[in-house]
């Protein structure tokens, strides 16, 4: 909301650069590509499946990802690019990116800040589909080993070319509410909650994933619950940023 052109620019221009690029070089790449569980927007069915509307985006950042998987399905038609999208489901862990909540809860929790945890405004809570990094990883490299060659040549189809569009989710959606739970256990430390009704536009309340296809054609299978997860997230978040002892499971000072 502050700064659309940022995802114009990165989501929308950035992704046609690329497929500029790749749609004259010889041979052409098979490409896979991050697309976003935020392109189900405001669907109501449960667990997101590939095969419900994408076309109610909640956010201008949901937008600019469903404008990238039709941009996918032009490039594919018209220049015969094999092009896998792949709809992330709330990816986490180590080496994580710091603006996502479980980076920022931690750190503030750590510092004794506040941390806002957001409801519904029929007062229930915001649930997401957590997928740890691990998982993630294995599913990108089987879309890749599963990735057929490009068709076209010159900038020119000469055939029809692969396009696929898979969840890669970790199934168990998990309230945020808990989240923070887990992390006060991990991090020993009682969080200071600021309960705060969601905006009412740009985000959604829940994220389910439905992964059957990706199992049918690779062999994704997550196998991270949050616990587990966040417990390797938190041993790396003390250890990278020099936490004091009193976090469980570590040995560093700082």
């Amino acid at each position: 909301m502050e700064n659309p052109q940022s995802y114009v620019k990165s989501n929308i221009a950035g992704f046609v650069n690329l497929l500029e690029v790749a749609k004259i070089a010889d041979p052409q790449p098979a490409i896979v590509w991050a697309s976003s569980s935020s392109v189900y927007g405001l669907n109501t069915e449960n667990p997101f499946s590939e095969s419900h509307r994408t076309d109610r985006p909640a956010s201008l950042y949901a937008a600019t990802k469903k404008a990238g998987e039709e941009i996918a399905h032009t490039y594919n038609h018209i220049y015969g690019l094999s092009i896998t999208g792949l709809r992330f489901f709330t990816v986490y862990g180590p080496w994580g990116r710091p603006d996502m909540a479980y980076f920022f809860f931690t750190k503030d929790i750590l510092q004794g800040k506040p941390i806002n945890i957001y409801q519904t405004h029929d007062n229930k809570e915001v649930a997401r589909d957590f997928t740890f990094i691990d998982d993630v990883v294995k599913g990108c490299l089987g879309a890749l080993d599963t990735a057929e060659k490009s068709t076209g040549k010159g900038g020119k189809k000469r055939g029809p070319a692969q396009l696929r569009i898979y969840n890669l989710g970790n199934t168990s959606p998990v309230s945020v509410g808990k989240l923070v739970s887990i992390l006060e256990s991990l991090l020993n430390v009682k969080a200071k909650k600021h309960v705060i009704k969601m905006p009412r536009n740009g985000d959604v309340p829940y994220t389910h994933a439905n992964v059957s296809l990706a199992y049918r054609d690779f062999g994704y299978k997550p196998t991270t619950d949050l616990s587990t997860g966040l417990r390797k997230f938190v041993k790396w978040y003390v250890s990278y940023y020099g936490i004091q002892s009193r976090v469980k499971g570590s040995n560093t000072s700082a």
